[in-house]
C-alpha cells in the first residue's frame, strides 16, 4: 500500500479510551463509530472485551451496527483474551506482546522463545476462526531489532495479516522509523501497520515515514488523544496525505465528516478543539499579513496547500490589524456593497492602521470605519463644488 494507497485504524474507541478524560457510554460509542464510518475509515479498532464486562457488550454491539469499516478489537496475545474477542463478532483481532527489555522485565517475564510460541498459538486460533489477525511488538523501538525480526519473522511464516511496529513511548525519530520498516519490509510478506505516540511531537512524521518506507496501515485517534500525549492524530494525518495526493485523499474519505466528528468527541472529552488543529482549528485558514492577504486573494496556492473547501470550510482574511493591506480592505468593502476608488480604499486602509496602532480592533471596527469613510465619500461627491 504505502503513500499511494494505505489504510487508517481508527482508534479513538481503544487508544482514545486511556485519554485521561475520556469515558465514553454506549450511545456515544455507538455514535463515534456512525461518525468515523461515514468519514470512511478502513478500520475501527475497539477496546478489548476482556477489559470489563461493558467492554465486551460494547463489542458485541457496535459489531452488529452494520458499519461499512471493518471492525477490530485489541487485546493481550493470549488465549483467554483471543476466545472473548472472537465471541464478540468482530472482523479482526490485534494482539500484541512486549517486547522491548524493559516489559519483558519488569511486566510479563518472558524470553523471546516463549513470546513467539505464545504468539502462534493465538495467530493459529483466530485465523482458524476465519477472522484477519495483526501481532504486534510493544515498545519496539527500545527492543533488540534480532529479537524483533525473529518474532515477525515466525508470525509472518504462520500467515499473519498483519505484523506491528509500535513507539510506545515516543522515542521514535523518523529516520528511525523509516528505517525499521524498511529494514522489516525486506523480512515480512505480509502488511505492516505503524502506531505512534506523541510524547516528543513526532507521530505524524513518523507515521509519514513509515508509510514512505512500506508500512500499510496507521492507527490514529480523533484529536490524538489517548495514553499521556496521545497519537497520530486523524487530522493531522489527513492533512498530511492530502498535501501528498489531495485527488487520492478526496477520493479516499469524507473530509467534510472530520470537523463534527472532533468537535464531538471534543466535547465528550471536555476540551476545546486546538486554535492551531490541523484543518479544523479556527486559525488554520486564517490570513493576516497583508501580502498573504493579496496573494491569497490572487491565488489561494500561494499560501494554502489545504483546500478548505475539500474540508467545507471556508478561508479567512483577518484585516482588523496595524498588518492589513488594501487589498483585503478592499474586498471587504466589496462585500459590504461600499463602491470605493482604490485610492479611497488605500485612504481607509492607513485610518485602520493608525486606529490599529492604538488598541485591538474587531471586524466591526473595521466596519464602521468602511462605512463611516463611504458615507463621508457619498457626501463629498454630492455636494456642490
Amino acid at each position: 500500500m504505502g503513500l499511494e494507497n494505505f489504510a487508517i485504524i481508527e482508534s479513538t474507541l481503544r487508544e482514545g479510551e486511556q485519554f485521561a478524560n475520556a469515558f465514553f457510554d454506549s450511545g456515544q460509542k455507538d455514535e463515534i463509530a456512525r461518525l468515523l464510518d461515514a468519514f470512511g475509515v478502513e478500520y475501527l479498532e475497539l477496546t478489548s472485551p476482556a477489559a470489563s464486562p461493558q467492554s465486551r457488550a460494547d463489542c458485541t454491539r457496535i459489531a452488529g451496527l452494520g458499519l461499512r469499516t471493518k471492525l477490530l478489537t485489541h487485546t493481550r496475545c493470549h488465549m483467554d483474551d483471543a476466545r472473548l474477542a472472537v465471541d464478540t463478532g468482530v472482523d479482526g483481532i490485534d494482539v500484541l506482546f512486549g517486547t522491548s527489555s524493559y516489559l519483558r522485565e519488569f511486566s510479563h517475564g518472558k524470553s523471546i522463545r516463549e513470546i513467539i510460541d505464545s504468539a502462534v498459538q493465538v495467530i493459529e486460533f483466530i485465523k482458524s476462526q476465519g477472522l484477519e489477525v495483526r501481532f504486534s511488538s510493544e515498545d519496539s523501538f527500545r527492543s533488540d531489532l534480532v529479537d524483533l525480526l525473529t518474532v515477525y519473522r515466525e508470525v509472518d511464516q504462520i500467515g499473519v495479516n498483519r505484523v506491528g511496529i509500535a513507539d510506545t513511548v515516543g522515542i521514535a525519530t523518523p529516520l528511525q522509523v523509516h528505517d525499521l520498516v524498511r529494514t522489516l519490509r525486506g523480512v515480512v510478506s505480509c502488511d505492516i501497520e505503524f502506531h505512534g505516540h506523541n510524547d516528543t511531537g513526532c507521530a505524524i512524521a513518523n507515521s509519514y515515514c513509515a508509510l514512505a518506507a512500506g508500512a500499510t496501515h496507521v492507527d490514529t485517534s480523533v484529536l490524538g488523544i489517548g495514553e499521556r500525549n496521545g497519537i497520530t492524530p486523524l487530522g493531522g494525518l489527513v492533512a498530511r496525505m492530502y498535501a501528498q495526493d489531495p485527488q487520492q485523499i478526496r477520493s479516499k474519505y469524507n473530509l467534510p465528516m472530520l470537523r463534527e466528528v472532533e468537535n464531538y468527541v471534543a466535547e465528550i472529552v471536555g476540551v476545546d478543539v486546538p486554535f492551531n488543529n490541523y484543518i479544523t482549528g479556527y486559525t488554520a485558514f486564517t490570513h493576516k499579513a497583508g501580502i498573504h492577504a493579496k496573494a491569497i486573494l490572487n491565488n489561494p496556492d500561494t499560501y494554502e496547500i489545504l483546500d478548505p473547501a475539500d474540508f467545507g470550510l471556508t478561508r479567512y482574511l483577518h484585516i482588523a490589524h496595524r498588518l492589513t493591506g488594501w487589498n483585503a480592505v478592499k474586498q471587504r468593502a466589496e462585500q459590504l456593497q461600499l463602491d470605493l476608488t482604490d485610492p479611497q480604499v488605500k485612504e481607509v486602509t492607513a485610518h485602520i492602521k493608525t486606529a490599529a496602532d492604538q488598541r485591538k480592533l474587531s471586524l466591526d471596527d473595521v466596519d464602521v470605519l468602511l462605512r463611516e469613510y463611504h458615507s463621508r465619500a457619498v457626501t463629498r461627491e454630492s455636494s456642490p463644488a
